[in-house]
């Protein structure tokens, strides 16, 4: 199931409340509103496409050995999940153990190595930065094959809200924007399991007009 709900901030106040008790792993970009969650018992687990989009940046404005070397070396990292995909966890496990993690051990040495010769305040150390400040977080995937090595999914997810957004701007009210984020989780969860949003929608509102029983509601869910 893929899930939005609105808020109308990005303070942790809301993943906070909306997550409170929770006890599990989380895999989110890096903003200060999740840090409440994981000193209360939530795993942060990073995405290497965001470390990783820092260094394609700049790689697209000027290429220069390191950054292809950077770039190449976390492309390794994504060649074994893809011959490791829609595999069981304890393949995957095996996998990064045996391939991942010395690769990941190299790169962090470039990395550091990087470090000590740039400026801080340089495009590029900052852009290493951005990675190695959330190094553990970033290897949460490899000692655990259930993990994805980045959040992809819900990022793509994302992008239609994000071009919905520029397109027609405002939701009206905060009534308005709940409802948008219904029609979103029901619109994305037929996409993720290969059903036809605009189908699926027309045949539950058909069924509900036609007073379908209260006591099978479920049944419309599946």
């Amino acid at each position: 199931m893929t899930w939005y709900r609105f808020t109308t901030d990005r303070t942790g106040a809301h993943p906070q409340a909306h997550l409170a008790g929770f006890r599990g792993f989380l895999q989110a970009e890096a903003h200060a509103g999740y840090d409440g969650l994981y000193r209360s018992g939530v795993t942060d687990v990073a995405c290497w496409a965001c470390s990783r989009r820092k260094v394609f940046d700049l790689n697209e404005r000027v290429a220069t050995p390191q950054t292809t070397d950077i770039l190449e070396r976390i492309g390794a990292l994504y060649g074994i999940e893809a011959e490791v995909r829609s595999r069981p966890p304890d393949v995957r496990l095996a996998a990064r153990q045996n391939q991942t993690k010395p690769l990941v051990d190299a790169l962090r040495e470039i990395l550091d190595a990087a470090l000590r010769r740039l400026s801080p305040k340089s495009d590029m150390a900052k852009a290493i930065a951005y990675g190695t400040k959330r190094w553990p977080a970033l290897c949460s995937y490899i000692d655990d094959g259930r993990l994805e090595i980045d959040n992809n999914i819900a990022e793509r997810a994302l992008r239609g809200v994000a071009v919905g957004r520029r397109n027609w701007l405002f939701a009206g009210s905060k009534t308005g924007g709940e409802r948008s984020a219904a029609i979103y989780t029901v619109i994305q969860t037929c996409k993720a399991n290969g059903v036809d949003p605009q189908a699926y929608i027309a045949d539950v509102t058909g069924k509900i007009a036609a007073d379908w029983p209260a006591a099978q509601w479920e049944e419309l869910m599946s």
